[in-house]
Formats: C-alpha cells, structure tokens, sequence
C-alpha cells in the first residue's frame, strides 16, 4: 500500500487537497475537502491508486464493481479494468439511488462497491442496499480516502487507501459560519435544504 505521506503528497501536488469552508455532501462542514477528481485527471495516479485498490481484493470473487454517480465512476472504471472485471455506476434519479442507462445486476452477481471519497458512507450504503435489493452480494468496499473518523463500518471487507481525520461540524456549531467565511459546496450533488 501506498504510505499516507505519499498519498496526501499526490493530493496536493494535484491540488486535490483544498482548505477553505466546504459544504460537504453529508450536510456537515469542514476547513478540508478532497477533490478526488483533480487527482484522477492524471492517469498515472489514477492508474497507481486504483490499482492499489484492486490488488486489495484480487483474491475475491468478483464478477462486477459499481461506484456512485459521479465521484466514483472512474474509481470503479479503473478498478474494473484492473480486475478485468465490468464496471457500472448508479446515480440518483428522484433522489434514489438507481440503476440507469440499461446498467444490470444479476442475482447472485459478487461485486465490489468503490468510492472516491466518504464521510458518513451514506452514498456507498446506499450502493450496498441497491446491489443487494438487485440480488448481488457485495463481497467488499474499496475507497480512496475515508474521513469518516472510524464511524463507517461494514460487515463486508472495507479497505481505504488514506484515512484522515479531517475536521467536520454540524452547520449550527461551524467556526467558519460564526466567523462569516463564505461557504463552497464543491461536491457533484445539490443537497436538499
């Protein structure tokens, strides 16, 4: 595995590692936010990271990967080529997450969930909950960075190649909020209020 000052080097050698006050996906706030996707623009890091992830869970069974719209998408595309495996997204259509553009999950298909980056984990448990409402059986979670600070657990192999404990507040209690700093929701998806 890649060591953690390795990786947070290649978060801000692509400037993919920001500061500031971000609006996270999950409604918290945080002085941090990885912007997975000025990494993945670089196909040697894409190639270096997501290959990583995939030797994690080569010796699994796996007949597929799928990855939430839209951060995932080249994580599990990546992941999948590795493995040699096909590759999906779901996406939100009506605020659920679906399969769309005639993507499938066969029963009894083993696959593999992939994300760029989690805090809470909700988009990827959202993922499970498809795959398995679809009659796969999910034999494993592979992220990028997980800022979830220990709370996201699993009953299935979860292997994150960078974990931070990147500071996060509840909206109410933001030092940023309190000091008038203005707010960026940098994320792929609008929250509802």
């Amino acid at each position: 595995m890649i060591a953690k000052d390795e990786m947070l080097n290649i978060f801000q050698e692509t400037g993919a590692l920001l500061s500031g006050h971000f609006l996270l996906t999950s409604g918290l706030h945080s002085p941090q936010y990885f912007q997975c996707a000025l990494l993945l623009q670089y196909p040697q890091h894409t190639m270096r990271l997501c290959g990583e992830l995939a030797n994690a869970f080569s010796g699994k069974e796996i007949d597929l990967v799928i990855a939430p719209a839209i951060g995932g998408i080249v994580v599990a595309q990546e992941v999948g080529r590795v493995l040699n495996k096909r590759s999906i997204f779901a996406e939100r259509e009506g605020g659920v997450m679906s399969l769309r553009r005639g993507f499938s999950i066969q029963p009894g298909e083993k696959v593999l969930v992939t994300e760029d980056v989690i805090t809470t984990g909700g988009s990827v448990k959202e993922v499970i909950d498809l795959v398995e409402k679809n009659g796969g059986d999910v034999v494993g979670v592979g992220v990028i960075v997980d800022r979830s600070r220990g709370k996201f657990t699993l009953d299935v192999p979860f292997i994150p190649l960078l974990e931070m404990d990147v500071v996060v507040h509840q909206p109410e209690a933001c030092p940023s909020c309190k000091d008038g700093i203005p707010i960026v929701k940098p994320g792929s998806r609008k929250r509802k209020s």
